[in-house]
């Protein structure tokens, strides 16, 4: 065992890669902006610099931990470094704070206010730029950039996309796509990992709440609202409530509190989804044609794969994503029903930004108009929560609306990475019983690993699957298939690590004990729900003998 003298405290390390990891290990935790453990390291913050027993300073982030090492975090020259440091940032930064869509979460405010930084004596000579709003995903506002190189990294890094780059020099260094594009001229995916790094308001969620509100006082719009898996046990950060709980009762009795209509669950379209990808799948393993197949449930994956890697895109499954699904049948419900004159207003609560753009595909608009109207992420409907005045760890839980409350277990881990493909393996399989939950469950779709393959036996055949999260591991993954390096028959992708539970829509902060919380979240909820496959679900077999009847490819496929 090796130690290091932190603030006179000896403290024990082992394998930690960097001192601020031991700085952290020993409950110290000094302020960042640039050091993300998942990213680079970077140190160009210097924020987390540190004072050794020689009186040198150094970033934390970049140094290597060294046994007998002596250092201090709080001195009286690193109180001054880390004031004047935020202080500069202020000095070219735009100082809407009140208005900032990020107030609240923005990391600069919070540290200017913990450091006692309260006043500025440097003028803002910064050229304001135009806000990219092009993306129905993400907003860009440069004027709040603090060139970090968060999202540079992520988009690089984890996504393998690098819409982002530092251009120009000194003074008139920023953060932009290639050649000043727009967002919408980029292959940016609006995955929005990179509003998730985002210490400022530089990069903020494509709001559409204030449309929700106006459709929601309007007493000739049926306004149904849907909720994704992954938001039950996220929503519950931004109100106090024990990360990773499941929610969705509280959040179904603040939505109807706030004038929605219907209440349901999009577990009931990933129900659909897995029954209609099931068939799909073993219809091509029959032919033997067109495999493997892909996933079609993750539209940033979706899009990445028809920027990227063209020729694969045939392999997507056909099937909508469950969001487009369950639209599609309450739009196709609206239109036989005559009695209720109402327009029928769908609004999808979603992890992710990359929906926003989804919605606008034209393979998701049935007879000209969109299956979904309008997609609200979860920080979206939480601000709305907040802003009628609520407080959802006050609100007494109520069920979801029926005929179409009722999912299963199954459903509910679609939001974690390796969800999907167990919910086919357990369709197709077709036994629910314990022990054979137990062995699927055990086969190698579990875990965060960024890929997993393993062989289950479908019928007669062998069956290679693959499970990937992030997309410049996807993309790796499908350089290897091109060559003809590795084989699969089936391949679920997604673009967000870990899943949906890390989708960019998701509250902040958001660090590995709320991403372990969330997913356990998740597969609790599976557990201790009675109804465990999909084909088990008696609302969707109902369905299947009554508005989805001849209609099935029309309301649950993309029409290509």
């Amino acid at each position: 065992m090796k130690y290091m003298t932190i603030n006179n405290r000896k403290v024990a390390f082992d394998d930690e890669k960097n001192v601020l990891s031991v700085l952290r290990k020993a409950g110290i935790n000094l302020p960042t902006f640039c050091y993300h453990s998942e990213l680079s390291t970077y140190g160009a913050c210097r924020m987390c610099v540190v004072e050794d027993d020689r009186g040198r300073i150094f970033a934390s982030c970049s140094e290597t931990p060294r046994d007998g090492m002596v250092i201090y975090t709080n001195t009286p020259k690193l109180q001054h470094h880390r004031k004047m440091i935020i202080e500069l940032l202020l000095a070219s930064h735009c100082r809407d704070c009140t208005t900032c869509h990020a107030n609240g979460t923005c990391e600069l405010r919070q540290l200017a206010l913990q450091l006692g930084v309260s006043y500025v004596r440097f003028k803002n000579y910064k050229e304001q730029v135009p806000i990219d709003e092009t993306s129905p995903s993400i907003v860009i506002d440069q004027n709040k950039c603090i060139l970090c190189g968060d999202c540079v990294r992520t988009c690089e890094e984890i996504q393998g996309i690098g819409v982002f780059d530092f251009a120009y020099r000194g003074s008139k260094m920023k953060v932009t796509p290639a050649f000043n594009r727009k967002m919408s001229e980029t292959d940016c995916v609006g995955c929005g990992q990179c509003r998730l790094v985002c210490p400022t308001g530089a990069i903020t969620i494509k709001t559409n709440f204030r449309p929700v509100w106006e459709a929601l006082a309007d007493k000739n719009t049926r306004v149904v609202a849907q909720i994704a898996p992954a938001v039950r046990v996220a929503i519950g950060d931004k109100f106090g409530l024990e990360k990773g709980r499941n929610a969705i009762g509280k959040l179904s009795a603040a939505l109807r509190m706030m004038g929605f209509d219907e209440v349901y669950d999009t577990n009931l379209g990933a129900d659909i989804t897995v029954i209609e990808e099931a068939k799909e799948f073993v219809e091509r393993l029959e032919k033997n044609e067109n495999l493997p197949l892909f996933t079609s449930c993750c539209p940033g994956w979706v899009k990445f794969c028809e920027n990227k890697h063209p020729e694969m895109a045939k392999h997507i499954s056909t099937c909508r994503s469950p969001q487009s699904m369950f639209g599609a049948i309450i739009k196709e419900e609206a239109r036989c029903n005559p009695k209720d004159e109402r327009k029928t207003m769908v609004v999808s609560i979603m992890p992710c930004t990359a929906k926003k753009g989804e919605i606008l595909r034209p393979e998701h608009y049935d007879d000209g108009e969109p299956v979904v109207d309008y997609v609200l992420t979860t920080s979206e409907v939480s601000r709305m929560i907040k802003e009628a005045g609520m407080d959802l760890s006050q609100i007494t839980p109520e069920a979801l609306d029926m005929p179409f409350g009722i999912a299963s277990g199954a459903a509910a881990i679609f939001g974690v990475t390796g969800g999907v493909t167990e919910a086919v393996i357990r369709h197709v399989v077709g036994d629910s019983t314990s022990a054979t939950l137990a062995d699927i469950s055990n086969i190698g779709v579990r875990g965060t690993a960024q890929v997993k393959e393993f062989e289950v036996t479908v019928g007669d055949r062998d069956v290679k699957i693959a499970v990937v999260h992030g997309l410049k591991a996807a993309d790796e993954l499908l350089t290897k298939m091109e060559k003809g390096e590795v084989y699969y028959d089936f391949v679920e992708v997604m673009a967000c690590k870990r899943g949906c539970i890390a989708g960019g829509g998701q509250p902040l902060p958001f660090g590995p004990r709320t991403k372990n919380a969330r997913y356990k979240g998740l597969y609790k909820i599976d557990s201790k729900s009675q109804i465990k496959i999909s084909q088990d679900n008696p609302i969707v077999m109902n369905m299947y003998d009554t508005i989805l009847k001849g209609k099935e490819h029309k309301l649950l496929h993309n029409q290509k």
